[in-house]
């Protein structure tokens, strides 16, 4: 048997073919059940629907300048579209988050979002009181379908549809409702929050204009009350100086004034008795009577003089410009004077006023006197950082002349021919300075500059020597007149 072949006998039953893979043993997809790949196909739709919805969450979680409302939109479209649902009610219930704004939002399936409660119809109208009455279902017969929002472990108001599927929404349909829910509920906070915050905000604002009018209102009265304090010095100054000057009047009706009437009549004596001497006595005759005339001339000025500080200051003199039309309305007996005044008058010292309009009447005096001058002009400007006067004559004067006859009288201790000296001093003491300069009108142009504001120094001038009652004031040294001698040139 052994040089016999091995092999297959016909005795031997035949062997049966292996089994051939199918699609569903290599897919898995086999189930005694007929319905599990159509219950896979539908978790998978459930899931993509899902992940789409969490989608446009996160797409509106980042539409911050809308506002709460295009989130809570999409929470209710993704909401609509994974439930296939007719209609979505997303409400907080009554008393939660009362600063939120919307406090319910409604989608129909082909409609858009609203928040009219009047135009939803009654089935909707009832959910939406249920879900406000803070009801706690998850499902009913109808169809609608609720989970509710919670912020901190409590609930505030619940997310509801009316589902179109075909069975029952499974627990992963609730989980994604609850998680949408959620964002919306965390919305609503914030919005409630911001809405907060602007009501502080506009509270903020309006007590800061209230305070605002309050301080403009305040500045106002501040001013009124300076305005008055103002007037009252200025009635104050004007009493004592109407005081001072009815006194020097009195002294000068009393005293001065019989002094010059005594010595014109005792010239008139005189002049009798040269005339009985004779021819010889001629000369002294004429000097005499030339005396006479001039005593009577004195005697006139000083009436006039007693007239003009017997009458009381007006009240309306309060500023330089009008102070400069008082100086001016005394000079235009011989002299056609006008006042021109330019910028936004500003406020000065009382003194700083007196003192600058001392100086333009000793400039027009001077102006009268010795410029042989028929017309003057005076220039007031106001600038912002400085205050130019400048007095302006058609007279026959000389800028240098002028210029060098103010070097001699710096150094002059006479007591005379002090005129632009004294001009000059005033300035200075004021912090300004005085120059020289050829007028268009042909004469002399005089020019007094300055600087704003003034800061008075501590030596007390006219004005406020004679309201200063302290007895430690330091009185103003007195200065020579301008106008003493005939022959000054200035």
């Amino acid at each position: 048997m052994s040089g016999q072949p091995v092999g297959p006998t016909r005795s031997d039953p035949p062997r049966p073919d292996p089994p051939r893979p199918d699609l569903a043993t290599l897919t898995g997809v086999r189930s005694g059940k007929g319905s599990y790949y159509r219950a896979y196909v539908r978790s998978d739709e459930r899931l993509q629907q899902a992940v789409r919805a969490m989608d446009s969450i996160s797409r509106a979680l980042v539409r911050t300048v809308q506002g709460p409302r295009g989130l809570l939109e999409e929470v209710v479209r993704a909401v609509g579209t994974h439930l296939a649902a007719e209609w979505v009610v997303l409400a907080l219930a009554d008393g939660q988050l009362p600063g939120a704004r919307p406090r319910f939002l409604v989608l129909h399936r082909d409609g858009v979002p609203v928040d009219d409660e009047r135009l939803l119809p009654p089935p909707v109208r009832r959910e939406l009181g249920a879900v406000r009455a803070g009801h706690a279902r998850h499902t009913d017969d109808s169809g609608w379908v609720r989970v509710p929002m919670s912020l901190e472990g409590r609930p505030i108001g619940s997310l509801a549809a009316r589902h179109g599927l075909a069975v029952d929404p499974e627990p992963s349909d609730l989980s994604v409702l609850r998680i949408l829910a959620n964002q919306a509920a965390v919305s609503l906070h914030t919005s409630e929050q911001y809405q907060a915050g602007v009501a502080l905000h506009r509270r903020a604002q309006r007590v800061y204009d209230e305070a605002q009018a309050q301080a403009r209102d305040l500045a106002l009265r501040t001013d009124e009350l300076r305005r008055v304090e103002q007037r009252l010095l200025l009635a104050h100054q004007r009493e004592i100086v109407d005081a001072e000057r009815h006194r020097i009047a009195r002294e000068l009706h009393d005293s001065v004034t019989q002094y010059v009437l005594s010595a014109g009549m005792q010239l008139e004596v005189a002049r009798g008795e040269l005339a009985a001497l004779g021819a010889g006595a001629a000369t002294a005759t004429v000097s005499v009577a030339t005396a006479k005339q001039l005593a009577a001339q004195a005697v006139e000025q000083l009436r006039r003089a007693i007239y003009a500080l017997s009458q009381s200051s007006r009240d309306t003199v309060s500023t330089l410009p009008e102070l400069l039309a008082d100086v001016a309305e005394h000079h235009r007996g011989h002299l056609k004077v006008q006042v021109r005044v330019e910028g936004d008058v500003q406020g000065l010292p009382a003194d700083a006023d007196h003192e600058i309009a001392r100086a333009v009447a000793e400039a027009l005096f001077n102006t009268a006197t010795h410029a042989r001058a028929t017309r003057a002009v005076v220039r007031l400007r106001y600038a912002p950082d400085e205050l130019r006067v400048h007095v302006a004559d058609d007279g026959c004067g000389d800028p240098t002349t002028l210029s060098r006859v103010l070097r001699v009288q710096r150094t002059d201790t006479s007591g005379r021919h002090r005129g632009l000296a004294n001009i000059e001093s005033r300035v200075l003491e004021l912090g300004g300075r005085i120059a020289f300069r050829r007028a268009r009108l042909g004469g002399v142009r005089i020019e007094l500059r300055v600087p704003l504001p003034i800061d008075l120094p501590a030596t007390a001038g006219t004005i406020s020597g004679l309201l200063d009652t302290a007895a430690s004031a330091t009185p103003r040294p007195s200065v020579p007149p301008v106008h003493d001698h005939p022959g000054s040139t200035a």
